[in-house]
């Protein structure tokens, strides 16, 4: 030990964990009554904290996931993957009442149809010991429904001297809370939404007009478009850039692992577009495989 400061340069990504099971080459999606054969079946661990911090390995970055795991054998078929992805586990916390959370995903066409168990609370214990570790440089929240939960999680982050990102992720129930979303969300430095997400928070629908609105409540936007690319914005910059042509089989996790290289390189260089060109390669790097990590860590 030379008692030297590490450097800052880890990320710590925070939200849950899930089992996610994706059905691939569905001929057509369920109706009630009526059974359907998928013609294949990945088995793998999803969720956006821990598909982003998968990712962020991937290209080198060292990284921590801070999530609660279930004791059930469904939890515990997940842990030679997770103990393959080369994350640091140390702040993964281990409770009877935080499993199963498994997701089943339907794909068909490019097309994705989800069904999703959550269990137990969604703050680790480990919380503050994760904030205040050596050598992290920044929080990345995988979804609004973890930040609802701990409220106070930004401003701890900021008084550890942490930067915050933030991918609202889907739902129904928290993303149409009008000025109470925004307000929530004060202190985040960087703003990761999908198309339908920045549509839903600021009533437009155009780009540049989504942008303009959530660049008001967040210094760094990156808006994720599909297949469109992506565009991002702040107060000094705007960029875009076009998909990547890609055969895509199945889009799981797909905005995740953009967080992913875009965070990795915004972290690096603060260039919109060069984070926005990584972003983009990690995206397509994901869509060519069942599953949203990076295809070498699953089974």
């Amino acid at each position: 030990m030379t008692g030297m400061p590490s450097a800052r340069d880890k990320v710590l990504c925070l939200g849950r964990t899930y089992c996610d099971i994706i059905f691939t080459g569905l001929p057509e999606m369920p109706m009630l009554g009526r059974e359907r054969f998928a013609q294949d079946v990945t088995i793998a661990a999803g969720g956006g904290a821990y598909i982003a911090a998968a990712h962020l390995a991937s290209l080198g970055r060292p990284v921590a996931l801070l999530t609660r795991l279930g004791t059930d054998p469904l939890s515990r078929s997940l842990d030679p993957e997770l103990e393959a992805s080369g994350i640091d586990l140390s702040f993964v916390e281990r409770s009877d009442d935080a499993g199963p959370q498994p997701t089943v995903a339907l794909v068909k066409d490019g097309e994705r149809a989800f069904v999703s168990r959550r269990a137990g609370a969604s703050r680790p214990a480990t919380l503050q010991e994760a904030l205040a570790a050596p050598g992290m440089r920044h929080l990345h929240i995988a979804e609004f429904a973890t930040l609802n939960d701990i409220p106070g999680v930004v401003a701890a982050a900021r008084s550890h001297g942490l930067t915050v990102s933030l991918d609202p992720s889907w739902d129904d129930r928290l993303i149409r809370q009008g000025p109470d979303f925004f307000e929530a969300c004060r202190g985040v430095d960087l703003f990761l939404p999908n198309l339908e997400e920045g549509e839903a928070l600021t009533g437009e629908h155009s780009v540049e007009a989504i942008l303009s609105r959530l660049k008001r409540h967040f210094p760094v936007v990156a808006l994720k478009l599909g297949a469109q690319g992506a565009a991002a914005a702040s107060a000094s910059a705007q960029a875009s850039a076009g998909a990547l042509p890609v055969e895509v089989v199945d889009t799981t996790g797909a905005g995740d692992a953009f967080n992913a290289g875009f965070l990795h390189v915004w972290l690096q260089t603060g260039s919109l577009q060069e984070s926005l060109a990584a972003g983009i390669r990690s995206g397509a790097l994901s869509v060519q495989s069942p599953g949203g990590a990076p295809a070498r860590h699953r089974r």
